[in-house]
């Protein structure tokens, strides 16, 4: 049997961030073998995911990357217990290198992200890594992956607790084209429209929108024929919160985002459009 020393456990802790009770056991376990010590805390901390299952993940973060020619974007959101563990340095990082499998390799669900490399490593390993270390429920969420023959921009609020992704038709955008699609990014991040513009709101949305607008008039005491007016203003209404180029621009109130849209055009020489987004806010309602 190996001698356990002081100095071995705390290289242990060093490479792999467990407590320094899990070291002296997992290196007893390996006879002093440093690797296998290391695995077994990787499997320690995958089996004892399963012990943590029923608790709620509610805490964690979201990140987004964008390639570096703009035309592939992937967006995450990967869930803890505690904000505590959401600001450690090391949650941070394991987030960003997930990011980093996304962009790079293509998965249609967790499973076959886990199964993704990083260089020795898979995304596997690295799970089990960030379980090892911190006694909490650890999860990927959800993510997905756009490809674009246009152009990305993605906002990050501060936090990391909101992300946006927002896909232009334009191939290429300067400097000042890309910073207002980052403007649009962060609309949407601020505002959270439901629709890009009143035609992708489908006709039974809009009457059953018109229908509740005219009871409530009615039951305030309107005639119907002046409900039927009132709905149709409080439909407009409707269409300017809830349309991101309807919406008042946030950075400029004088505005509205299609105004913002038609800068883009006008630096890029050819007519912007908005074609994707996708908006991420931790812990809401898929």
């Amino acid at each position: 049997m190996a001698n356990i020393t002081p100095q071995m456990v705390k290289e242990l802790r060093d490479k792999t961030g467990a407590g320094m009770g899990d070291c002296k056991n997992a290196l007893t376990d390996a006879d002093g073998d440093m690797k296998k010590a290391i695995e077994i805390l990787r499997k320690k901390g995958a089996a004892s995911a399963a012990k943590r299952s029923d608790r709620s993940a509610n805490e964690g973060l979201i990140a987004s990357k964008v390639s570096v020619d703009n035309k592939t974007a992937v967006i995450v959101e990967i869930n803890c217990e505690t904000d505590f563990v959401a600001r450690n340095a090391e949650f941070v990082n394991y987030v960003d290198k997930v990011a980093e499998a996304l962009i790079n390799n293509d998965a249609a669900n967790v499973d076959e992200l886990k199964k993704v490399s990083l260089g020795s490593m898979t995304v596997l390993d690295l799970h089990n890594e960030i379980l090892a270390k911190f006694s909490e429920k650890i999860e990927i969420r959800r993510f997905e992956k756009f490809s674009t023959q246009g152009f990305f921009a993605d906002y990050i609020h501060a936090g990391s607790k909101l992300a946006v992704l927002v896909e232009c038709n334009l191939p290429e955008l300067n400097p000042k084209a890309f910073a207002l699609l980052r403007d649009v990014a962060m609309q949407i991040a601020a505002m959270n429209p439901q629709y890009i513009s009143r035609n992708d709101v489908s006709q039974a949305t809009v009457e059953k929108e018109i229908e509740i607008y005219k009871e409530y008039a009615i039951t305030e005491g309107k005639k119907p024929d002046i409900a039927d007016k009132i709905a149709i203003g409080k439909l407009e209404k409707f269409y300017q919160e809830q349309c991101l180029l309807e919406q008042t621009f946030v950075k400029d109130p004088g505005k509205v985002v299609n105004d913002v849209l038609k800068e883009i055009s006008q630096e890029a020489g050819a007519e912007a459009k908005i074609l994707k987004f996708r908006r991420y806010y931790l812990g809401e309602e898929l």
